[in-house]
């Protein structure tokens, strides 16, 4: 089991720890909003987490990236900056 953990790659690691922060962070609002049980506080929360999400996405892509750097061209790199800029384009509109 030691030599299995050992052989992930930290980067990995980093992405797979920010996603559960982000589904701790998901389940813990969710749980403050049926203790609170009103829909005004609720809409708050849900506005702090329309933060703290692609704050996670962004950081997740960018620690994959970085993990990556020595495998990729720039073309490629370029390629997959241009695909996040669209979903976050997309997102917002």
């Amino acid at each position: 089991m030691k030599t299995w953990f050992l052989s992930i790659e930290a980067a990995l690691l980093a992405m797979v720890g920010l996603r559960f922060l982000s589904g701790l962070i998901e389940i813990s609002a969710a749980t403050i909003m049926l203790k609170l049980n009103s829909v005004e506080k609720a809409v708050a929360i849900n506005a702090m987490l329309a933060i703290i999400g692609p704050t996670i996405f962004i950081s997740s892509i960018l620690i994959g990236l970085t993990g990556l750097s020595d495998r990729l061209s720039v073309g490629k790199f370029l390629f997959i900056g241009a695909g996040v800029v669209l979903i976050l384009i997309g997102l917002r509109k």
